[in-house]
């Protein structure tokens, strides 16, 4: 099984952080010079390059923005959640975020963008009713999939009991409470979970959550995109825990 990644951007990241990569496939008549950097990567990890018709590409990639090239993987690889606990058992300002049922990939991808920027250790979503880490995503997070850690769990609310048990409190976003997200004190390890682009957060993970933010609406819209709530939530933390960028 493969799947795509395709975009200059995305295909070059990629490429820079991993060293498998099955195909590379370029539109006929390309400009000499303008996937360079591609083909010197792909030449250094010894994968082959293909040409096709702009329309077989369009075909390819279902009309998205390619850019001219395409780069055939194997299936992504989600991380491990005991894993990804091992790895920041010892870091006490770690931030995960849940992502509790996120089905637009275009959210996925933008979320996992502003979390590898944040530097968050990971991202967390469901094996169901949620969107996978698939082309769309990659292209979406201008090749921060190949750098974030995500993973796929069965039941998000057993997980997150796993994640207080390892030292995490857990804030959920919620438009319906009272507490604004920059009253939260983030200090120690964090988890932020973010809920479906409808319906919010589920009422059994509201209940797990340790308390619920609200990001205040001043005009007359009543709410935010699911990754714009994520980047507010993710940077009022970093703000907060005086990161410095």
């Amino acid at each position: 099984m493969s799947e795509i990644i395709y975009g200059k951007n995305s295909v070059y990241e990629y490429l820079k952080s991993q060293d498998a990569g099955k195909k590379i496939i370029l539109q006929n008549n390309h400009k000499k010079d303008k996937f360079k950097d591609i083909l010197s990567l792909a030449k250094k990890k010894n994968i082959k390059v293909e040409n096709l018709d702009k329309k077989d590409l369009d075909k390819l990639t279902d009309f998205g923005n390619h850019q001219g090239v395409v780069l055939e993987i194997e299936d992504y690889q989600y991380a491990n959640l005991e894993e990804i606990l091992e790895i920041v058992s010892q870091k006490d300002d770690s931030i995960l975020m849940i992502l509790d049922e996120i089905t637009d990939p275009h959210n996925l991808g933008a979320i996992i963008r502003t979390a590898e920027a944040g530097g968050l250790d990971a991202v967390i979503i469901p094996k169901h009713r949620s969107a996978e880490v698939n082309a769309t995503v990659h292209k979406t997070s201008a090749g921060a999939t190949s750098f974030m850690k995500v993973a796929r769990v069965t039941n998000i609310n057993q997980t997150i009991e796993k994640l207080k048990e390892a030292g995490y409190w857990v804030y959920g976003a919620d438009g319906h409470t009272d507490k604004s997200y920059d009253q939260i004190d983030y200090s120690g390890k964090t988890c932020l979970v973010i809920g479906n682009e409808g319906r919010g957060i589920s009422k059994k993970t509201k209940e797990k959550c340790d308390d619920l933010v609200k990001i205040p609406m001043i005009g007359q819209t009543e709410s935010l995109n699911a990754s714009i709530s994520a980047a507010v939530l993710i940077y009022g933390a970093l703000l907060q825990k005086k990161h410095k960028f």
